[in-house]
């Protein structure tokens, strides 16, 4: 568990200047049910946070600036979806250095690099095709093992505990990541929520139920549209990534 004086920072600023940032995810996910929350603006204090974060882990950096800037006491960084963190990072960079997102990419045809221009403010929100229950769980049936099983979304927090046990495993052994995500996501199996008993499902589901598991997630989390096709100088049509890596945070050097 997350010791309470690292939020502490976070919840003490209310009366900073902030403002109001809608949740893709419409708060269904979360206890509170808010779907929209307080976030602060940057500070030149942050900029410290930004560039130790982008030279040395981007999973710390988006932590400590969540920590530092989301104005609500009910709802920790760590339990934010992928889409309602990557909503407040675009709120964050936008209200510093404005929403047009340069980036570099390769004429197909010509092999050649040109640079073009995502304007962060038109990223769509995509919508889940099934609503959530009260809990924000899904229940499903998967197609092989006809097993019941509910799962919930992966969090900020799941995401980041999954990333260091990644950069902590033997190298040279398979990482087990498809395993450690499963166990994250499925809390219960046929009515039963004993984590061993999940665990040992787990390890013997089959490949096309794991796939039907994350073809469901893929395409009923909550999250913005980070693509968007742009026409390179030969008249080719190329997809250029809204990632949140150096590139999003570089003018902030």
């Amino acid at each position: 568990m997350m010791d309470p004086s690292l939020y502490k920072a976070g919840t003490e600023n209310f009366n900073l200047p902030h403002d109001i940032v809608k949740l893709p995810s419409g708060g269904k996910f979360y206890k509170s049910k808010k779907s929209s929350v307080k976030v602060g603006y940057l500070t030149a204090n942050d900029e410290n946070v930004i560039i130790n974060g982008i030279t040395n882990d981007r999973d710390n950096l988006i932590i400590n600036l969540l920590r530092n800037k989301l104005y609500e006491h009910d709802l920790r960084p760590e339990e934010l979806l992928d889409g309602d963190v990557e909503a407040i990072l675009i709120f964050l960079r936008n209200t510093s250095f404005g929403p047009e997102y340069n980036v570099s990419l390769e004429d197909p045809s010509t092999g050649k690099p040109f640079p073009t221009t995502i304007i962060l403010d038109e990223l769509n929100i995509k919508q889940p095709n099934v609503e959530p229950n009260d809990d924000g769980t899904f229940i499903l049936t998967l197609p092989k093992s006809n097993s019941t099983v509910r799962i919930k979304l992966l969090t900020l927090g799941d995401n980041t505990e999954i990333s260091n046990l990644e950069k902590t495993y033997p190298k040279g052994r398979v990482t087990p990541t498809v395993t450690w995500r499963l166990n994250k996501q499925i809390i219960e199996v046929d009515g039963n929520s004993d984590r061993l008993f999940i665990s040992k499902f787990i390890d013997t589901l089959p490949i096309a139920d794991s796939k039907y598991i994350r073809n469901f997630v893929r395409d009923n989390q909550p999250s913005l549209d980070l693509k968007k096709e742009v026409l390179a100088p030969s008249g080719e049509i190329v997809t250029a990534n809204v990632t949140f890596g150096v590139e999003f945070f570089r003018p902030f050097f």
